[in-house]
């Protein structure tokens, strides 16, 4: 029998470092069990945040239990045992706690801290460490990167964003320490070519500038470490590399398609930021598409991604809704702003069903890389009218770490919902006694 392939074995070629998905013919991983050792995939955890808090009377299923579809989810009806809602969680120092206005900058900075910002728009900032940070401080070195994070509109470090609290509460969400917000990348080429570089920049753009003026794919570069590697793998091991080739190929001709289109764009005088693609559902699944590709890879088992900035007031005219965003979301009881509230959050839904059902897809022996993941998607604003941070629509996917899906669980209402982060931490293997604001571990989800 021929020696396993090192998990962390890569494709290496000119300014690139390609990690490749798990193989059959890879050495296991393993953990410790009571009857011992254990071979184990391992578990993803992300963490996906809508801003201006989401229209709650469509959202919440109307009883405990099997989980009840509701209008908003219902682009996720088809993976109905993959999902749960949970009913009843909240940040409390989300809440103004004395402090005045300035709700989004709170429930942006406060979603996977529990800790109350302090009010400024200054330099002295100050959050406490994200659940994600936790996780990627302890099993970030397992992998290439401790943690990935992404976002569709462009983080700010500075300034007043929202009633006297800085940009950086306002545009992250990930926080390594409780002065240092990490910005996330919202230009899809930079993600891709950080995925997929080798780290020694003369190199990379010696790589990106050949592609440009040759045409090439990145897999180009990569083709003879692959062939030799192919040379050794088995008909199924050799397929599931055929399969990420063609996804990380598809990305690439996706980003190439939409890179040629700004130019002839800007050519013609018409403006946006550079690197964004034009259309906004195709930013978030290109985005989403390199999260999978790096989990699947084993890139990092930690990730962020924030659809938009909370109090973004963007427009949604690909589903005919040309009021912003946050004006909707002060729908005074409107039935038309409600209207549109539940169309703009059902669209956020459909773009998050896209990439679940990628991670469905992929398989990981006879598990598939939904089932090693556990995946929050939410905001850190229940009524965008309100502005209150209680009963938070929270939504939680995969089966990582053994969670059940599939239910309705209701909490009493203003239960931490870094309950629900300390629980998961658990599952991960990292073991925290508290996390900001909570009071305990959260029962019947494993």
């Amino acid at each position: 029998m021929s020696q396993p392939l090192n998990r962390r074995t890569f494709l290496k070629g000119v300014g690139t470092l390609m990690a490749l998905p798990v193989l059959e013919g890879m050495a296991p991983l393993v953990y410790a069990s009571g009857s011992g050792a254990v071979a184990a995939n391992p578990t993803r955890m992300a963490f996906v945040f809508v801003p201006n808090g989401i229209n709650m009377a469509e959202w919440t299923p109307k009883a405990a239990g099997a989980l009840e579809i509701s209008p908003i989810i219902q682009p996720l009806a088809e993976l109905r045992n993959d999902i749960s809602i949970l009913t009843g969680l909240s940040q409390q120092n989300a809440f103004a706690l004395g402090d005045g206005p300035g709700d989004h900058a709170r429930s942006t900075a406060a979603w996977l801290t529990g800790v109350h910002p302090r009010k400024t728009s200054g330099a002295d900032i100050k959050n406490g460490i994200s659940v994600d940070q936790v996780a990627a401080q302890a099993i970030g070195k397992k992998t290439r990167f401790s943690s990935l994070e992404l976002g569709c509109e462009r983080s700010g470090l500075a300034g007043d964003c929202d009633s006297g609290y800085s940009c950086a509460y306002s545009s992250n969400i990930s926080w390594r320490s409780e002065n240092t917000p990490i910005a996330k990348e919202v230009n899809p080429r930079l993600v891709f070519e950080r995925l997929f570089g080798s780290g020694k920049a003369d190199e990379e753009q010696e790589s990106l500038a050949r592609r440009d003026l040759f045409n090439k794919s990145i897999l180009d570069f990569v083709m003879e470490d692959a062939a030799n590697l192919k040379s050794r793998l088995g008909k199924r091991d050799q397929m599931k590399m055929e399969e990420y080739f063609t996804a990380v190929r598809e990305i690439e001709n996706r980003l190439t398609k939409f890179e040629n289109q700004a130019k002839l764009e800007a050519a013609a005088g018409i403006g946006r930021p550079k690197g964004i693609p034009g259309d906004f559902g195709e930013h978030i699944r290109l985005m989403g598409d390199m999260m999978v590709l790096a989990f699947q890879a084993d890139l990092t088992r930690v990730a962020t991604f924030m659809f938009a900035n909370d109090g973004s007031n963007r427009a949604y005219g690909q589903i005919g809704i040309t009021d912003g965003h946050h004006d909707v979301s002060h729908h005074g009881m409107q039935a038309e702003k409600l209207a549109k509230k539940k169309a703009i959050d059902t669209y956020h839904v459909e773009q998050l069903a896209y990439f679940l059902k990628k991670m469905k897809s992929v398989k990981e022996g006879n598990s598939t890389l939904l089932d090693n993941t556990l995946l929050v998607y939410g905001a850190g604003i229940s009524d965008g009218n309100a502005h209150n941070h209680n009963n938070l629509p929270i939504l939680v996917a995969g089966h990582g770490g053994g969670y059940k899906s599939g239910q309705h669980v209701v909490y009493e209402d203003h239960t931490p919902l870094n309950n629900l982060f300390v629980t998961m931490l658990d599952r991960v293997g990292v073991h925290v006694e508290s996390l900001g604001d909570s009071s305990g571990k959260l029962q019947g989800l494993f």
